[in-house]
């Protein structure tokens, strides 16, 4: 391994940090100041949610962003607190510890420093490749219901409404027309006011960074209400006071008897995190056509946690709103999620009290533009028309992710797409074949329905592996043809479009040669690639096999096989479908007349 590449994957940011020019670099501002204001109330909220001191979501939005930005794979992934992952800590740490406790902060911050420990093992044993599982058409669906999550989470800051927390999206909706008459025209106001600058300026002013401009304008319209009628009249919550103190330096607990304690709890919060993560950058790859390499992803993602754990981070992950936030305002490297970083600890240190100005509303109405811009509908309207099952497994996945923890949903969505591969896998088409008599190198096609083919050898092509799931529906392919056409005693395989075999397809072909020799015929193949070869050339297979024949053309079989017919059967023939059959006696001639 040259020096370059173990560079490079030691330190994978020097990827991209040459293809960094001005442009890039002022992108990145712009979306690092951005992504720098939206995780205020995120971080606070987060951390509340997850029983942590306020300050502790503030302090896992800065460490564990510029690590998992510097050493992931995704350009616009930043990790920071989320919602699924405070759930999952509060609800398996609440039951150890008191919530808010020193004790409790302590336990959690051992906690994430074991998720990064274990996610960083999967990262190095190469376990990304998990990710593959997750298909497109999941991603999809997966983000449009984050996206209505979005928005569903924020309906109360939006219309200024009272939504306990917890309550399930269809419920939320609920309140809204039940509570219709206590919405807070004011705050409505101030959201619609954010809400509409963001998309004028996102559609006819697009140099100009429209989420900015748009929270300009709702904190405008917020000051002027209130100093109008007067906060209390007006009622528009503000972010309020923020403390301004840099990550403090924490140190995990080591006991074997605590880690013993919070190793199920690891567990969890390791795949909900990797899941969200992983799921997250790869939704927002289809937008912005970039590769995603699952075991960086995972590296990137142990080591944020594993550092956050001594700068005081409870657990983090990819944040949807801040990563979908990230693409929207333009970001063009890693850079902008480690300017995040710095910009949220210059915001808490100089400007905490400006920022204590921003109206809870044009938060909300930011979040509303970002949740659109991640409803992915010229996709969804192609999968729809272009597959009913994965149609399916799409509007699936959108509701199990309104209805059920993120994680679970992706499961829900990754079951469904396997189920729909094993059936596809199952069921491999076989289609059989006759040269055409009008190309003149007589290729082998399709034969169609009433087509005339040889009484006495059989051509067929598998369009599959033959493999475990496939060998009944093969098995029982090549057991009627047999009934119907016992005289056809050769069978010929074209193997080009088969992948592997497995030991129960290999079984399949042993048992279908033997069969045929006793019956006076014999199994052979074409274009049968190596990887099948090796597996019907082992000891176990080729004794029943026989020697293997594996013609590499098809002129070259049928001139092989045609001349070792039954003469008799030749003779009564009147199909004639092959080149090879001129140089035989016509149709009731004797071979020696």
């Amino acid at each position: 391994m040259s020096t370059n590449t173990t560079l490079l994957r030691l330190f994978p940011f020097l990827r991209w940090w040459p293809q960094m020019n001005r442009a890039s670099f002022k992108a990145d501002v712009t979306a690092g100041l951005i992504g720098a204001i939206i995780v205020l109330p995120q971080g606070v909220a987060f951390a509340t949610l997850a029983g942590m001191p306020p300050e502790y979501g503030l302090y896992a939005a800065m460490v564990p962003a510029v690590v998992g930005a510097l050493w992931g794979s995704s350009f616009h992934l930043v990790s920071g607190p989320t919602n699924a992952i405070s759930l999952v800590v509060f609800a398996t740490m609440s039951t150890i510890a008191e919530p808010g406790s020193a004790d409790y902060v302590r336990l959690v911050l051992t906690l994430t420093f074991m998720v990064g420990m274990m996610q960083l093992a999967m990262g190095l044993a190469r376990m990304g490749t998990l990710v593959n599982f997750i298909s497109h058409t999941v991603v999809i669906g997966f983000t449009a219901g984050a996206a209505m999550l979005i928005v569903a989470s924020q309906v109360k800051n939006f219309f200024g409404i009272d939504v306990p927390q917890g309550t399930m999206f269809f419920r939320i909706f609920d309140t809204l027309f039940s509570h219709a008459g206590q919405i807070n025209p004011y705050v409505v106001g101030v959201g619609m006011a954010t809400l509409i600058t963001g998309v004028i300026v996102r559609t006819w002013l697009p140099k100009i960074p429209y989420m900015i401009a748009a929270m300009a304008a709702g904190s405008a319209a917020a000051y002027a209400l209130n100093q109008w009628l007067g906060a209390e009249a007006t009622g528009i919550k503000t972010l309020g006071a923020l403390p301004a103190a840099f990550p403090p330096f924490s140190a995990p607990q080591f006991s074997l008897a605590t880690m013993r304690e919070l190793i199920g709890a690891a567990f969890a919060v390791t795949v909900l995190g990797l899941t969200e993560a992983v799921s997250i950058s790869r939704s927002v790859a289809t937008r912005s056509g970039q590769r995603i390499d699952g075991n960086q992803e995972f590296i990137g993602q142990g080591l944020s946690n594993l550092v956050g754990a001594f700068f005081s981070a409870y657990p983090s992950s990819g944040s949807f709103n801040r990563s979908g936030l990230n693409f929207e305002a333009g970001a063009k490297t890693p850079l902008a999620a480690v300017l995040s970083a710095g910009f949220l600890f210059a915001v808490i240190l100089v400007v905490a009290p400006l920022a204590a100005y921003l109206p809870i509303a044009s938060m909300a109405a930011i979040l509303f533009l970002v949740a659109w811009g991640l409803i992915d509908f010229h996709h969804i309207a192609a999968i729809a028309r272009a597959s009913r099952s994965e149609a399916i497994v799409l509007g699936t996945t959108f509701l199990a992710t309104l209805v059920m923890h993120l994680e679970f949903a992706i499961l829900v969505g990754i079951v469904m797409s396997l189920m729909l591969y094993l059936n596809r896998t199952s069921r491999p088409t076989i289609r059989s074949l006759l040269p055409d008599a009008d190309d003149p190198q007589r290729k082998m096609t399709e034969r169609q329905p009433g087509q005339a083919e040889c009484p006495q050898l059989k051509i067929i092509r598998i369009e599959g592996s033959i493999y475990f799931g496939a060998v009944n529906h093969i098995g029982e392919y090549l057991h009627e043809i047999a009934e119907r056409r016992p005289g056809q005693k050769r069978l010929l395989l074209r193997g080009k479009r088969i992948n592997f075999v497995d030991v129960a397809g290999a079984e399949l072909l042993a048992h279908e040669a033997e069969r045929r020799r006793k019956m006076g015929g014999g199994l052979y193949f074409f274009s049968l690639s190596e990887a099948p070869l090796k597996m019907l050339g082992k000891a176990a297979f080729s004794d029943r096999l026989g020697a293997i024949v594996n013609f590499p053309s098809t002129t070259q079989a049928i001139s092989a096989l045609v001349p070792g017919l039954d003469p008799d059967i030749c003779a009564t023939c009147t199909v004639r479908i092959f080149r090879e059959c001129a140089d035989l006696p016509a149709p009731g001639v004797s071979r020696n007349a």
